[in-house]
């Protein structure tokens, strides 16, 4: 579990299950995810989620107010799938329920998952990567001074030729 000054990452509950598959059902949020997805893709999605803090100690945690508890999204920090360019990295990862946009709760979770990265795991840097039209993704990643490194940019292999999110664009954070 990490607390932050508003927010809360921590393993999955029972209880997250229905905001998370509202969330990703909702298109304006889970397009930008290669979404839609339906309720057993959403509830496969928690479950790696899931398997992946109990076995390796780290992955995306669900994202919940300090304030009342409710459910606000996800972030964490999960190795590069192996069919994408990096070898073996690690990358931050966040997405927050459309209620709470707008709240700077992505930035403040992923700042976060930086400081769990750099100091628990080791690791000397952090990628986040989206497609180059989320303009709100690298919106969050140049607030949390991330720079841009346009040699690492790719074309998503999961997804279709025509895909509006195809390319995909990456950050990079170092370690302090």
């Amino acid at each position: 579990m990490i607390e932050t000054e508003r927010l809360i990452l921590r393993r999955w509950r029972e209880a997250d299950q229905e905001p998370y598959v509202a969330m990703m059902l909702d298109p304006q949020v889970s397009d930008w995810l290669g979404g839609p997805f339906d309720r057993a893709e959403a509830l496969a999605r928690i479950a790696r989620n899931e398997a992946a803090l109990e076995t390796h100690g780290y992955g995306r945690m669900a994202m919940a107010r300090r304030a009342d508890g409710q459910f606000v999204g996800y972030c964490g920090l999960m190795p590069t799938a192996k069919e994408l360019p990096f070898g073996s990295a690690f990358e931050v990862g966040w997405s927050v329920a459309r209620e709470a946009w707008g709240q700077g709760y992505a930035g403040e979770a992923a700042r976060a998952a930086f400081a769990d990265g750099f100091e628990r795991l080791g690791l000397d840097e952090i990628l986040a990567f989206t497609g180059a039209v989320n303009f709100r993704s690298q919106a969050v990643a140049l607030k949390l001074g991330m720079r841009r490194t346009p040699e690492q940019d790719f074309d998503h292999p999961g997804l279709a030729d025509d895909h509006p999110l195809k390319r995909h664009i990456v950050f990079v954070a170092s370690k302090p």
